[in-house]
Order: structure tokens, then C-alpha cells, then sequence
């Protein structure tokens, strides 16, 4: 079992920064993948960055490339999203997940547990 806890979302101007951060607790954090997907109002999650259990290797939507940037730190079992030149598209609960394997993917379904999400709100 994992659980999961994000923090850092707010409300930001178009242009600005945020950092989401996921903490972890249960199973050997560094035994795992992390990712970050995203859901806006009316829309399907999406998938937005992954990274594989040592922090070696990353992958990211088209999307967020170049603005968004994930990390980990298994010594503190938490997880982050550095999040730049935010857009209003941008807006949506994000969530974090708990990987079913150390390898990173874009697939929600390689991915067991969540967090409850977190609101970014980008103003234009």
C-alpha cells in the first residue's frame, strides 16, 4: 500500500510558478515510479510527467515540455512538479500516482495508487 498527499496548488497568474509536491509513505518509496497527470473541468485525465524510481529518467506531455519539470527526492519519499511559464490552459485538479513498477510511463494504468489531487488555477 502507498499513500499519497499533494500540496502546492494555488491560484497564479499567467507567466508565474508553482511547485506541487507528493508526499509518500508506505512501500519503499525509491521501489517505485512517480507520475503527475491532470484533469481539467470536463475533460479525461491526462497524463502530464513521469519519472523512474531513481530520478534517472523522465518523460513529459508535449504540452508542459520545456515549462514543467519533475523530480524526486527518495530520501524524503516526496515527489515533485516544478511548474513554469504557467498558462490558464494549464488549469486542473493535478494528481499525483504511485507507479506499479520502477520503470516511468505515460499510462495512467501502470500506475496503483493516487493522491486526492490537487487545484492549480491559472488566471489570464
Amino acid at each position: 500500500q502507498v499513500q499519497l498527499v499533494e500540496s502546492g496548488g494555488g491560484l497564479v497568474q499567467a507567466g508565474g510558478s508553482l511547485r506541487l509536491s507528493c508526499a509518500a509513505s508506505g512501500r519503499t518509496f525509491s521501489s517505485y515510479a512517480m507520475g503527475w497527470f491532470r484533469q481539467a473541468p470536463g475533460k479525461e485525465r491526462e497524463f502530464v510527467a513521469a519519472i523512474n524510481w531513481s530520478g534517472g529518467s523522465t518523460y513529459y506531455a508535449d504540452s508542459v515540455k520545456g515549462r514543467f519539470t519533475i523530480s524526486r527526492d527518495n530520501a524524503k519519499n516526496t515527489a515533485y512538479l516544478q511548474m513554469n511559464s504557467l498558462k490558464p490552459e494549464d488549469t486542473a485538479v493535478y494528481y499525483c500516482a504511485a507507479g506499479r513498477y520502477s520503470g516511468a510511463s505515460y499510462d495512467h494504468r501502470m500506475y496503483a495508487y493516487w493522491g486526492q489531487g490537487t487545484q492549480v488555477t491559472v488566471s489570464s
